[in-house]
């Protein structure tokens, strides 16, 4: 089953390799340190990055770049969490509200369902509201002999996409410079319709082209679109600048000042991490966790301290 036009969604399993929390741009430099490298099952390396306008080290950094500091350490509790020095305060706390985007042909049903790792790692911290795009997309091809179509299939489980980037197919690629971006403002007015009946929301996560969306929602709304409040944090998951969205795509080109986690594999052939790196370096302050899978939503041990750790900031 093809994610663009024909390519695997990826597996959704998840990921026990190495893991790493890479960068954290735009806050206080704390300083170089160094240590001995740590031996463990789960490994972390963290990037602690600031700004730098005369340098670019992330591709399309639209001349706000990040020199990196590298931090390695221990995966355990205590060490992770004497370098954050945030309050473990969520457990007495209202769970945070987080609008979940679904990635390019994911039903609703299908995307609560993958991210079900996720939700259980965020159990008493987060609740998790999913949503799919508006428009319809068929299902990749079965097996030659499958059997006769099955028919109309209940909407919650019809695969969806957010917009297509040819006019003549219901077909979209990240990679590759769309001739159009059919479909996006009905995209729009889907989030704007369910951040208004469904909200409020302490944050949004979006997967692949819901991570494209969630950028470009957030950068609307701090331009001052009235649809869009600013949520307090954004998680974005295997993300990318969308490409050939006139012009809407300047207000991209600036340092987002919103709160963001940047999630995303080594390994990723849909979504390659370098344009991954490309959104980070979009947001100011912003934090990288990458793992060794490829496209899918991490929910490992090493990846659930993070993810814990991020939205602790944000417990009242």
């Amino acid at each position: 089953m093809d994610f663009y036009a024909g390519s695997s969604l990826g597996p959704w399993t998840v990921n026990h390799g190495r893991d790493r929390l890479l960068q954290h741009p735009g806050r206080p430099a704390l300083g170089k340190v160094s240590a001995p490298a740590l031996a463990g099952p789960h490994p972390l390396s963290v990037v602690m990055a600031t700004p730098t306008l005369s340098e670019a080290r992330l591709q399309g950094g639209a001349g706000i770049g990040f020199r990196p500091l590298m931090f390695n350490f221990r995966s355990g509790k205590d060490r992770f969490r004497s370098l954050w020095r945030l309050p473990r305060i969520m457990a007495t706390s209202q769970p945070l509200r987080v609008l979940c985007l679904a990635g390019f042909r994911q039903s609703e049903r299908g995307f609560r369902e993958k991210t079900g790792a996720l939700r259980k790692a965020l159990r008493g911290r987060a609740e998790l509201v999913c949503l799919s795009g508006p428009h319809p997309v068929a299902d990749a091809a079965g097996p030659e002999g499958a059997g006769p179509d099955p028919g109309p299939c209940p909407p919650e489980e019809q695969p969806r996409g957010w917009w297509f980037s040819k006019q003549e197919a219901d077909v979209f690629s990240a990679l590759e410079e769309p001739t159009v971006c059919r479909g996006l403002e009905e995209a729009l007015g889907t989030v704007a319709q369910a951040l208004s009946k469904l909200g409020p929301f302490d944050g949004i996560l979006g997967f692949s082209q819901g991570a494209a969306l969630a950028a470009l929602v957030c950068a609307l709304g701090q331009a001052g679109d009235p649809r869009f409040p600013l949520p307090r944090f954004i998680i974005l998951v295997s993300g990318f600048c969308p490409r050939g969205l006139g012009l809407k795509e300047a207000i991209l080109q600036g340092p987002l000042s919103l709160p963001s986690l940047h999630v995303f594999g080594d390994t990723d052939r849909v979504i390659p991490s370098q344009e991954s790196m490309q959104l980070c370096s979009r947001f100011a302050g912003a934090i990288a966790l990458t793992h060794s899978g490829g496209h899918f939503i991490p929910a490992a041990a090493p990846q659930r301290q993070a993810y814990l750790q991020f939205l602790d900031q944000f417990a009242e």
